[in-house]
Parts: structure tokens; sequence; C-alpha cells
């Protein structure tokens, strides 16, 4: 799973105003169905799909080296079965961004006996895409080391997403547009591992990291509370290379199984 901003809409109002996306007619819901569940699931899938995942190895740099780039996230689209709101008889819009890129930068500093101390951050301003206003701010610090023919490493990371702009669909079509809003933090630890090659490091990473989300609907003045905020695990695999000593190049998988469940039983 990539990571960015994907809008969404939870949707409040009679079912006679609920649409079904043409695509996903004649979808059925699961028996195990619940409407805060899925409403959690799409508020946790946007929030993590803005954290700060390694896109690099262990060792991202040499000491006192560094790099100013562009991350270009993919974020792959949401199922039928995970838009449908108001008990199947709605889907929401999560797939508008399939790609948008962030702003990174990172830097080495100097070593710590075996130790390779680095730190980034990334941002994008807050620029109107889509009718809707975002801000990300995301940072890391972490240190790998050689130990034999591998690179073995840690590194924190948090990210704060802001979004301002109508994104709840409004009860009345006619109805002027009132904007929302929707806050969503996140912050976690990873384990990583390289493999340095000849100008390219294949790595892994494994994690875990908690995200916090906030939803504020303009039209009501309602906010939706997330009880399923997730905690849980994250993984990476990617290659971390670097073409005639100063263009750098990744790519990387990244997932966030899990995120899922029913709410506890009174």
């Amino acid at each position: 799973m990539g990571r960015f901003l994907l809008l969404f809409a939870f949707f409040w109002g009679a079912e006679a105003r609920a649409q079904i996306a043409p695509e996903c007619r004649g979808i059925k819901i699961d028996s195990d169905y619940d409407e805060v569940a899925q409403q959690d699931f799409m508020s946790n899938y946007v929030a993590l799909s803005t954290t700060l995942s390694p896109l690099h190895g262990p060792i991202p740099h040499e000491p006192g080296r560094g790099a100013v780039g562009l991350e270009l996230a993919v974020m792959p689209p949401l199922s039928c079965d995970r838009r449908l709101v108001l008990g199947g008889t709605k889907t929401e819009d999560t797939n508008k961004t399939p790609v948008v890129p962030r702003p990174r930068v990172t830097f080495a500093f100097p070593a710590l006996g075996a130790l390779r101390p680095y730190a980034g951050v990334a941002y994008v301003p807050p620029v109107p895409v889509f009718g809707t206003t975002n801000v990300l701010l995301s940072g890391e610090v972490g240190a790998g080391m050689e130990v034999g023919a591998v690179q073995l490493g840690g590194r924190f990371h948090a990210t704060s997403h802001k979004l301002v702009g109508e994104v709840a669909t409004p009860f009345n079509k006619n109805d002027p547009p009132k904007d929302d809003l929707f806050i969503g933090t996140s912050f976690g630890l990873d384990a990583m591992v390289g493999l340095p090659l000849e100008g390219l490091t294949p790595y892994a990473s494994l994690g875990v990291t908690d995200v916090s989300t906030f939803f504020f609907i303009g039209d009501d003045n309602v906010v939706t509370n997330n009880f399923h905020p997730y905690f849980g695990l994250v993984s990476s695999l990617g290659v971390d290379a670097l073409v005639a000593g100063w263009v750098r190049l990744g790519g990387e998988l990244y997932a966030a199984p899990g995120g899922y469940s029913l709410p506890d039983e009174d």
C-alpha cells in the first residue's frame, strides 16, 4: 500500500439520498458488517496513507551527506465492499487521488562509533487540490550499522495531517458548501535490515504504528469519533539505489495489515 491523500466522505441523512457508485451496484455487505467499524476503517485508511515509511535502506547516506527528493506515493483503490456505508446503501468516494507527490529531505550525521545516525523531514504545503486544502508534516530519526555483510537499523517516524474542505456530502445537493475538518496523526517504530550490493541496497522493515483521527462535519457540526484507532504492524519491502554517485532512486511496497474490527459487545 502506498500512502497519500484519498478524499473520503461520511454521509449522514435519509436513505433516499444515498447513492451507489455505478461500478459497485449489486455488491452486498458482508454478514459481519458494522457501520461504526466501516467508518473507522476508512478513517484509519486515510491516516495510514500518510505515514512516513522508510523509502531507504538502514543506512541512507554516508556521514555528512544527504538528499532532497520527491516521493510519489501510489495508493491502491479501496474495493467496493470497503466503501459501502449506511447499511450498504451508499458508497464513499475514497479513490480520487491515486498518485500525489511529497517533497522529502534526509541527512546523515557524523558516525557515532559503528552507528550511522540520520534524520529526515517531508512537508506538503497548504495548496488547494480537488476543493480541499491539505497540510502534511512528517519526520524521522534513525540509525544504522554494518554487521558483516548486512545493514541493521531502527527508526522512529511521526506524521501530522490536516485536511480542510467540503469532504462530507451535504444533506441537500442545493445546500451551500461547508468546510469539514479531518485530522490524522501517526507515529511508530521500525526495525530494518538491508543487503548492500554494488550500487543498490534491497531492504525490509517491520514495525508498529499508532494512528489517531478526528473528523468534524461542517454541515451539521457533528464530530465523528474513531472507536477503532489503528495500532498494529506495518511493513516495507524496497530497493534503495545510488546512480552515478549523486542520483538516488528508491521503490517500496508498504503495507499495514489489519485495521478492521467489530465493536466490543457490552
